[in-house]
């Protein structure tokens, strides 16, 4: 992993975006020791951020449960939500394409956290960009900002934001490095369980078909090949082509996958016709974007990762 500084990097967006986002600006607690307004984009970013505050602080969510941030349009009640908060925590590496006009809406002085920064983004593997669908893989061209789909790489997520609530709020540092401790060690176990329950599925059947480039992570860290997507992007936005799920139906053919796995929210009629078309089965409901409901089987980032774990694992052991 690549070392950045997470806090920097952001400010150094706000100082390009926003007038009134000044170089080196910092978040404080208010006057009479009022909590400091934390923000992060997305709603697992939120959860992860919470383990890191503990019950020093709340941590919000920008995206309501369950809206694709591929496709999140700001509200004027969102940049409201913006401009409120002293703190802002974003994936980053390209991932909130509506950020720049975000800012520039929202104004204020804010101290921003990029969760993601020091990482550096996958390369495709050999052989996975020729069965992509359309015109082939756009990894190499925007980068794969998933880098949360992988326990091991959200320990620079719990870093980072570490140390951007530190310097918002130093007060409270050394809770803010203890609490990051023990979530750390939640993280490193359950990429060791997320690993034990691979090892049920046979090297040769860890193959996964998805409805965009999002599980490039999930799957080095755990064995799996990706051997096509639906659409030819890591956002979901994107759009595919005939010729391109022609060969994405070629693949499933010739490699011998056995399911299609969909975000919630995902439109499954391609999914469906590609299925129908290859032989497989399609798995709806993966929590990719999105952590569920407080009563849903995903209600926090670690419970996300297990249950789409076993979701994998099951739908092709």
């Amino acid at each position: 992993m690549k070392k950045g500084n997470a806090v920097l990097t952001i400010l150094l967006l706000c100082t390009v975006l926003v007038a009134a986002c000044g170089q080196g600006a910092t978040a404080r607690a208010t006057p009479g020791g009022d909590k400091i307004k934390v923000l992060a984009i997305e709603s697992f970013l939120a959860d992860i951020a919470q383990n890191v505050a503990g019950d020093i602080l709340d941590v919000g969510a920008l995206i309501p449960i369950g809206v694709d941030p591929h496709s999140f349009q700001p509200t004027p009640r969102d940049v409201a939500k913006v401009t409120e908060s002293d703190v802002l925590i974003v994936n980053g590496a390209g991932f909130e394409g509506f950020l720049e006009e975000l800012l520039q809406n929202a104004g204020g002085t804010h101290q921003a956290i990029e969760a993601a920064a020091g990482l550096t983004s996958r390369s495709a593997r050999e052989g996975e960009t020729a069965v992509m669908s359309g015109e082939g893989s756009k990894i190499h061209d925007a980068g794969d900002p998933h880098f949360w789909l992988d326990p091991h790489l959200v320990v620079r997520y719990v870093e980072n934001i570490r140390d951007g609530l530190s310097q918002a709020d130093p007060g409270h540092a050394e809770a803010y490095a203890a609490n990051a401790e023990t979530y750390i060690a939640r993280l490193q176990d359950l990429d060791t369980w997320i690993a034990a329950q691979v090892k049920q599925v046979p090297e040769d059947r860890r193959l996964v078909v998805t409805n965009h480039e999002s599980l490039g992570y999930f799957a080095d860290r755990y064995g799996f090949r990706v051997i096509g997507t639906i659409l030819p992007s890591v956002s979901s936005s994107a759009e595919s082509s005939a010729q391109g799920l022609a060969r994405l139906v070629d693949s499933i053919k010739a490699t011998g996958a056995v399911a299609i796995f969909l975000e919630t929210g995902s439109n499954s009629q391609l999914a469906r016709q590609i299925a129908q078309e290859s032989g497989v089965k399609v798995v709806t409901e993966l929590y990719s974007h999105s952590l569920s409901k407080a009563d849903g089987p995903a209600p926090t980032y670690i419970d996300m990762m297990r249950y789409n774990a076993m979701t994998i694992v099951n739908a092709i052991k």
